[in-house]
C-alpha cells in the first residue's frame, strides 16, 4: 500500500516511461548516425508523443474489471509504448539514403535535453520522498 501511494501516485511512473523511451530514441539515432554512409539504409524515428496526447485526452474513460475485457477509450498512460518506425520516404538527403546528418545531430541534442531534464525530475521527486521519509521538509 506504501509503495503504491509512494509512487503510482505519483509522477515517478510518467518520468520513467519518458526515460525509456528517450534511452530508446537515443539508440535510433545512433543507429542513424553510424548509417549515414550505408546504401539503402532507412532513418529510424521512435513514435511516442502522438500516443501519449491520445491517452491524456479523457473523452471516454472507463475500467476494466477484467483483462479480457476490450478497453474503454484511450489507452492509459501506463499502457503507451514507444514504437520504432521506419521513414519510408525516397528522398535521399545524403545521396545515399533518407539519413540527413545535422537533423540527427540536432535531435541527438534535444533527445538528450529532455533526458537530462527527466532524469533531474525524477531525482527530485526521490529526494522529496527520501526527505519525507527522514521528516525534513527543507529541501
Amino acid at each position: 500500500m506504501i509503495k503504491n501511494f509512494l509512487f503510482k501516485n505519483t509522477v515517478i511512473p510518467n518520468l520513467a516511461k519518458g526515460l525509456d523511451v528517450y534511452a530508446l530514441r537515443q539508440k535510433a539515432i545512433a543507429s542513424n548516425i553510424a548509417n549515414v554512409q550505408t546504401p539503402g539504409y532507412r532513418r529510424k524515428e521512435v513514435k511516442f508523443e502522438e500516443e501519449l496526447q491520445n491517452a491524456m485526452d479523457n473523452r471516454i474513460s472507463g475500467k476494466r474489471t477484467n483483462s479480457k475485457h476490450l478497453p474503454i477509450g484511450a489507452n492509459r498512460i501506463t499502457e503507451v509504448e514507444p514504437v520504432v518506425v521506419e521513414d519510408v520516404s525516397t528522398d535521399l538527403v545524403s545521396g545515399m539514403n533518407n539519413v540527413d546528418i545535422e537533423t540527427e545531430m540536432v535531435d541527438q541534442v534535444k533527445n538528450e535535453i529532455r533526458f537530462l531534464f527527466a532524469s533531474k525530475l525524477i531525482s527530485r521527486n526521490f529526494a522529496a520522498i527520501r526527505a519525507s521519509i527522514k521528516g525534513r521538509f527543507d529541501m
